[in-house]
């Protein structure tokens, strides 16, 4: 049974040790990232995040716990985070565009 995934306010990147920049939406997608392509599979923030990604995603967790718990274990890990920016849509206006 697939386990509902509930997004975060705010996704994150993380910088993976080989230069690639990831975005994670949510702990689906941390949880995802921590059981199958985790570069250390030891320590204790390690092992917390797996636990709050699962509690959250069986609603047992705040997500800001498992959000925060994740970051954690990528700075153990030596893999920096940061908060994605915010995308910002334009409305759509009648007519063409104006250029002066």
């Amino acid at each position: 049974m697939k386990l509902a995934d509930v997004p975060w306010s705010v996704p994150l990147v993380v910088h993976l040790r080989n230069g690639i920049a990831h975005i994670f939406q949510g702990p689906y997608d941390a949880l995802d990232f921590l059981e199958n392509e985790w570069p250390l599979r030891h320590g204790q923030k390690y092992d917390r995040a797996i636990r709050s990604c699962r509690g959250a995603l069986n609603k047992s967790t705040p997500l800001a716990i498992a959000r925060e718990d994740f970051v954690a274990a990528c700075l153990e890990a030596g893999m920096p985070t940061k908060a994605m920016p915010p995308v910002y849509s334009t409305p759509k206006t009648g007519g063409g565009v104006s250029v002066k």
